[in-house]
């Protein structure tokens, strides 16, 4: 018994040890991995200073309208994100596509996250980079407060708006983050050994977790990868979340009934479920942040719009692009 006790112990402590070995092996072949990317794969926008930082800025397109893009919280590579939509515009307009702190190609930063500081840096990052107003805003998700938040500091420079399954301040100063701390770490460990470099091989891993490989092209999806691997719920990222009710009572603060067009784009279905009834309702109060404000249910589209029915959104967007003779 003894024996068998022993012989049993001795087994475990070798598939520990061999596990602490292969978890070593990869943490260092994931920094190393981590160094390389860098190298390989470069900012397709430029570099401006904001507040002592780097922040990336990537631009395309012509015109005498920029359509601004903020990213949802989390979306790891904005420029990659919104790529099937901005694809459908940068012919017709000019199209800007920043990173916060934290995401994407931009530094990180010891700023706070709350809604004024982000909204200030991102009015900074188009004024350094030649960016003229107006400007279509067009948020993702949680990027709906700083996008709000912008226009009610900035309110000449914006001449449109359209959320793409964004939560309105009503519903962002209610809600809590019910997502355990335990989670984000398990995820950063996962980084850190290389485990998640290697899920990510999986176009459905691929898929799930970031972003539909099918949509974009093998170097978008390696730039991703990277981004993901690179920010996954970094300290920024993770201050968003944290400060997302005081931003939404923030704006609440300041609301006053904009002027310029407000279109709400959600995603749902003609049978949706109470949870997503609750949220459809919502959202159909948040176009009367505008007095030109509509709401518009987009069919069979998960959160991400832009990414499976990008036609839609931008045919939305471009109903409020001005003409010369309106500027």
């Amino acid at each position: 018994m003894k024996k068998g006790l022993r012989r049993g112990l001795k087994v475990l402590g070798g598939m520990m040890f061999a596990t602490g070995l292969l978890l070593l092996a990869g943490t260092a072949y994931e920094a190393y991995q981590s160094t390389q990317d860098m190298k390989s794969y470069p900012p397709p926008g430029k570099y401006y200073e904001v507040s002592g930082r780097n922040m990336h800025l990537y631009t395309a397109g012509k015109g005498e309208v920029t359509v601004v893009f903020a990213s949802g919280w989390g979306t790891p590579n904005p420029y990659v994100d919104f790529s099937p939509l901005y694809d459908k515009l940068k012919s017709k307009v000019k199209i800007a596509v920043y990173d916060r702190f934290g995401y994407g190609y931009s530094d990180y930063t010891n700023e706070p996250r709350d809604v004024d500081t982000i909204s200030e840096e991102i009015h900074q990052l188009l004024r350094t980079s030649g960016q003229r107003p107006p400007y279509i805003m067009v948020g993702h998700s949680l990027g709906s407060l700083e996008t709000l938040r912008f226009a009610q500091r900035y309110p000449d420079e914006v001449a449109g708006m359209v959320m793409i399954d964004g939560g309105s301040p009503e519903y962002y100063s209610t809600v809590e983050m019910d997502t355990p701390e335990w989670y984000f770490a398990s995820a950063r460990f996962l980084v850190k050994t290389g485990v998640a470099r290697t899920l990510l091989h999986s176009d459905r891993m691929m898929a799930t977790l970031v972003i539909d490989p099918k949509l974009v092209s093998t170097s978008m999806k390696k730039a991703a990868t990277i981004s993901t691997l690179k920010h996954a719920y970094n300290d920024n990222v993770m201050d968003e979340m944290r400060h997302s009710k005081i931003n939404a009572s923030r704006v609440l603060e300041n609301k006053e009934q904009f002027s310029f067009p407000l279109t709400i784009l959600t995603a749902g279905s003609d049978q949706p479920s109470e949870g997503s009834r609750a949220w459809q309702a919502d959202q159909a109060k948040f176009a009367s942040w505008s007095k030109q404000g509509n709401q518009q249910l987009v069919p069979d589209a998960e959160h991400y719009i832009h990414n499976s029915q990008p036609d839609i959104v931008a045919a939305e967007i471009m109903k409020l692009v001005p003409t010369s003779s309106d500027l």
